[in-house]
């Protein structure tokens, strides 16, 4: 069941070159990790349904990366960037644009190893409800961006990255809540990412998790 849902338009343009359409699963909701996220210090993660939900605007508009090993993340490679995040049942998918003509070298991955890439998602302000517990819970975050990375390595592997056949869904910026859900709705505001790789609980706490 889909609980929320965000878009942003932009103008069509008829076989753009640097426009690729992309869609994948970034992360799933309410379900520990498969593997300790690197920077999470052992610990496996859960990203709660109301913090997805709350956290979904700071997705719009934010940038996808990759390392070349296709192993981790490289903020300075931004590669394409969301238009569309929604979380559907226990999924948080995202589409948007792949900037395929200033990065072939993606594209030719993604077609060359189909089924093989996974996304994982990048953080600012995450607090954790409980330092000590064998399982993280991340009760708020502030997505910053997201890394296109193959999927066995990243910690969920129920993550996807694909190039989608059809144009990304850009309706405009709207939000809906359907019965059902446990979260709060989704809001506008979203909080300024602390420094780099800044671990205070208290003040939230920022990293790339893989």
């Amino acid at each position: 069941m889909r609980l929320e849902a965000l878009a942003v338009t932009l103008p069509e343009v008829v076989d753009h070159p640097n426009r690729v359409n992309f869609e994948g699963v970034l992360t799933l909701i309410d379900e520990p990790s498969n593997r300790a996220p690197s920077g999470a210090r052992g610990h496996r993660v859960i990203l709660t349904r109301a913090a997805a939900a709350a956290a979904l605007p700071s997705l719009i508009g934010m940038a996808v990366d990759y390392a070349p090993g296709w192993d981790g993340h490289d903020a300075r490679r931004k590669c394409g960037i969301i238009l569309q995040a929604d979380v559907d049942g226990s999924r948080l998918r995202v589409s948007g644009y792949l900037f395929a003509k200033d990065f072939p070298e993606v594209e030719q991955q993604v077609t060359r190893t189909p089924g093989s890439m996974g996304m994982s998602y990048e953080l600012a302000n995450a607090h954790v409800a409980d330092m000590n517990a064998a399982v993280w819970t991340l009760t708020r975050a502030t997505f910053t961006g997201a890394a296109i990375l193959l999927r066995e390595k990243a910690a969920y592997r129920g993550t996807s990255f694909q190039l989608a056949a059809r144009r990304c869904r850009t309706a405009g910026i709207a939000a809906t809540a359907h019965p059902g859900g446990n979260s709060g709705g989704a809001s506008g505001h979203t909080q300024r990412p602390g420094p780099r790789h800044a671990w205070p609980i208290e003040k939230g706490m920022e990293k790339r998790w893989n």
